[in-house]
């Protein structure tokens, strides 16, 4: 990657940008159309390859910088931004704003940066044949468009490679910093955005919404009465992370319509079911279970196993789809350079040779086991300790309602299991703190590593959190009526808090606080509206929304069998969960960079492993049936064989789920063909390339 050095870092910068410098502040410090895509003016810096330059600069990304910073500092990053990539800089575009002394920095990037960029990105974009091939600098002009990079890249792919670039930046060599005291020097090999960053010289990094592309986004979106997602404009304006999510989002809510209309057709169909329905909602108390797991609850349970296969299998080829129609089928693998937040003793890296921090694995694997896992623990404990809070509040509000039986006991008994949801839920929150905190302190090298061990953490403690009560209920305490009850209080009581979180408070915040500031005419500067997104929040990612998604697919694939209208909750809240995110998204965050990515990464595989487990779990909720149990005593089946039988049940749900597995394929053939053409490909054009170099 990029390495700065030189006299002050910036190396060679291609242009005069002292005088630069002069000639805006001499203009009274009006460049501000400078800042738009109009016209090319003296505050950009210069490009000396020919074929980048253009009429029209386009701003992608503001940089914002401390208060405290002097003019010598901002000129210096404005250099280092600036210079080649052979000198160290990143071979970027920078605008200093509107005064040279100001505290923004405008980022561009030129024509040969983003296509060598997508190149080391194993980027996919279309061939003179109409065919997706993995992009390669030196035929760059048999792909399609490739002179027009606002076709030829998306916005979200544009801003990202800005970041790509900036992030890349490593010191040479010692050097000092102009205008920060001598103890902030930067370390060879340090990374030069970390540093500075950690030095308060830049505050924040952030793509630069485009207020009329996002305007037409809107409408195709959230703002009409259309039910499709305009999905390929979401991965052109927002990036293809969060048109995977979107995706999977819209893919899984129309997925719920089976099971809807099975849960609501043994509800109404079934009267054991609708008197059990009555009996959760009334709370009455039923100390035996002697009327639950009709033929309903075991059609739901089988069909529940069924459906959570066939919908991941589903969607396993239609993520292979996007991803190809995207460009993102052939990402490569960027391992040779650490990530940001790595740090370590500067050593020779035994696998590219390179000087570079270390940090040796075991010193890790010791910070895990001495750190990180007896953390994890603790907050699992406290999961248990309030799993016991629980039951001891639901055994004193049911003898208190035997005492009093009175409409405010039967009110009471519903307490328990609410507290005990804002407690999880607050757990939940200051856990997922705790869990980056811990991943930092592991300091991973690779950014794969790094979100591969956070989001493992995550999942623990959100199976734990999430359903150790509803295992609890059902395997231990054998309670089919309490597990219903406790299901039925989760599901509405999370939604409802869902609703007004996600959908009352946001719109009341937009409309009361944003709205009064948000009025934009022709006449403001440009500059002006690109301060405005500073005062937006940060973005807060898609964790909470995939663990929002992954507990409800537990919920249904794990215990819809002994309350089969969790689907049906689940499909009304999925159905304004949609625009509600994307009202979110578009309207109250700052926009958000989006690495490229081919699928949902990690959160797949753990919607498979939730998939596997309903298996096991509905087959041993079917075992807790006195029905079941009566009609095998009757056919005079032993309570041993009876157990024997429901195991064999199991494995054969299992075989049945893995054959499943296998005759849909992850991939359509036609996404594999073209899959290998791009390899091969790929590696005849590497083999040319390195040819030419020995000739």
């Amino acid at each position: 990657m990029n390495e700065a050095g030189g006299d002050e870092g910036g190396g060679g910068s291609s242009s005069s940008n002292t005088g630069q410098q002069t000639e805006d502040k001499s203009s009274g410090g009006k460049v501000l159309g400078k800042l738009s895509a109009i016209a090319i003016g003296p505050g950009w810096t210069k490009v000396s390859c020919p074929c980048c330059v253009s009429e029209g600069i386009e701003p992608l990304v503001l940089v914002k910088l401390g208060e405290k910073v002097r003019p010598e500092t901002k000129r210096w990053l404005i250099r280092l931004i600036g210079a080649p990539q052979k000198d160290g800089g990143a071979a970027l575009l920078a605008h200093p704003g509107e005064d040279a002394g100001g505290d923004i920095i405008v980022v561009s990037a030129p024509r040969c940066t983003l296509l060598r960029a997508t190149e080391e990105l194993g980027l996919c974009k279309t061939y003179h044949n109409g065919d997706m091939e993995a992009f390669s600098y030196n035929d760059r002009e048999h792909f399609k468009d490739s002179d027009k990079m606002e076709v030829f890249l998306t916005l979200a792919e544009r801003e990202y490679i800005v970041k790509y670039e900036l992030d890349g930046l490593w010191a040479q060599k010692d050097l000092r910093i102009p205008g920060l005291p001598e103890n902030y020097t930067l370390q060879h090999r340090d990374n030069i955005w970390q540093k500075l960053g950690s030095a308060g010289v830049i505050v924040d990094t952030f793509p630069l919404h485009k207020h009329d592309k996002l305007k037409d986004l809107s409408e195709a979106w959230y703002c009409g009465n259309q039910l499709a997602q305009p999905l390929d404009s979401v991965n052109a304006y927002f990036g293809s992370t969060v048109a995977f999510y979107f995706s999977f989002l819209d893919f899984y809510t129309w997925s719920l319509l089976p099971p809807a209309i099975l849960g609501l057709s043994i509800t109404y169909f079934s009267g054991e079911v609708h008197k059990e329905m009555v009996e959760s909602v009334s709370a009455s108390q039923v100390t035996i279970v002697d009327d639950d797991a009709g033929p309903g609850h075991m059609i739901q349970a089988v069909f529940s196993m069924l459906w959570s296969t066939v919908v991941i299998e589903l969607w396993k080829r239609r993520s292979s789809s996007l991803s190809y129609r995207w460009g993102n089928l052939h990402l490569a693998e960027r391992f040779a350079e650490p990530r940001p937040g790595f740090h370590g003793d500067l050593g020779v890296n035994p696998v590219t040779g390179r000087v570079e921090p270390l940090f040796a694995e075991w010193q890790r694997d010791l910070r895990m086991a001495l750190v990180s896992v007896p953390v994890v623990g603790m907050f699992l404990g406290l999961v248990v300790m309030g799993m016991v809070c629980f039951y001891w509040g639901e055994a004193q509000v049911k003898q208190l309602h035997q005492d009093w039986d009175s409409l405010l006991t039967q009110t009471l008994l519903y307490m328990p299991s609410v507290l005990h949801i804002v407690y999880t839920n607050m757990l939940a929150n200051v856990y997922k703190k705790v869990a980056q905190s811990l991943t930092e302190y592991e300091n991973h090298r690779e950014e794969s590593a790094f979100q591969k061990h956070l989001t493992a953490k995550v999942l623990v403690f959100t199976f734990f959190n999430y359903f150790a009560v509803l295992f609890h209920i059902a395997f231990f305490k054998q309670d089919v009526p309490l597990l219903r009850k406790r299901l039925a209080s989760l599901l509405i009581v999370s939604q409802l808090v869902n609703q007004v979180t996600e959908v009352v408070i946001p719109f009341l915040v937009d409309r009361l606080v944003n709205a009064p500031h948000r009025t934009e005419g022709e006449d403001i500067p440009q500059e002006d509206k690109f301060r405005k997104q500073i005062t937006l929040p940060v973005f807060p990612g898609l964790f909470g929304e995939y663990i929002e998604l992954l507990v409800q697919f537990g919920y249904l694939s794990l215990f819809s069998c002994v309350y089969p209208l969790t689907a049906v909750l689940l499909l009304i809240n999925n159905l304004t969960e949609i625009r509600s995110d994307a009202y979110k998204i578009c309207k109250l965050f700052r926009k958000p960079f989006s690495p490229p990515a081919a699928d949902m990464g990690v959160w797949q595989l753990a919607f498979e492993v939730l998939s596997f487990v309903s298996v096991v779990s509905n087959c041993w909720l079917l075992i807790l049936s006195p029905r079941l149990r009566e009609l095998c005593q009757e056919g005079g089946m032993s309570s041993t064989n009876f157990l024997l039988l429901a195991v064999l049940v199991e494995h054969v749900l299992i075989l049945i789920k893995v054959v499943l597995s296998v005759l849909i394929p992850d991939e359509p053939d036609w996404i594999r063909k073209k899959k290998e053409h791009i390899e091969y490909t790929s590696m005849q054009a590497l083999r040319q390339q390195l040819l030419s170099e020995e000739s």
